[in-house]
């Protein structure tokens, strides 16, 4: 797999171009592609300690996932890959960032259940019983 330039940054540190295509991005992905209407800007990407995780192509985001401070673990969200730019290695080059950028402390996600396996790979186990969260079935995963 090729190099990939993952970028880093709080809420304050993305430019408003920047911070309107990551948006963008994971409207089109989570509530057009997937069809879930939700509320996409929970409020959480304004929070001091949330990373926003995301590599570009031609100037533009094309991966993206964000990385919450829940207190005693962090948590893992919004991870994507817009469809043109899938199965290039770039999922696997984010989540590994934001284990870096986690700096050891234990990590949580809900995995999309067909992912299950894939974030295993990374060394999450399932905790808990799986759920369905606007029709998609959903796996919850730690990372001690």
């Amino acid at each position: 797999m090729a190099v990939v330039d993952i970028r880093v940054a709080t809420f304050p540190e993305l430019d408003p171009r920047t911070a309107y295509l990551l948006w963008q991005l994971r409207e089109a992905v989570f509530v057009v592609e997937q069809d879930c209407a939700y509320p996409e800007l929970d409020g959480r990407d304004l929070e001091p300690a949330t990373r926003h995780l995301w590599s570009e192509a031609d100037e533009a985001p094309v991966a993206y996932l964000r990385l919450l401070d829940d207190g005693p673990h962090l948590r893992i969200g919004r991870v994507l890959v817009t469809p043109v730019m899938r199965g290039r290695g770039l999922a696997d080059a984010l989540v590994r960032r934001a284990l870096e950028v986690a700096g050891g402390r234990p990590v949580r996600l809900d995995a999309q259940s067909h992912l299950a396996r894939w974030y295993s790979s990374f060394g999450f186990e399932q905790d808990g019983e799986d759920f369905v969260e606007f029709g998609i079935p959903h796996t919850p995963m730690r990372r001690p």
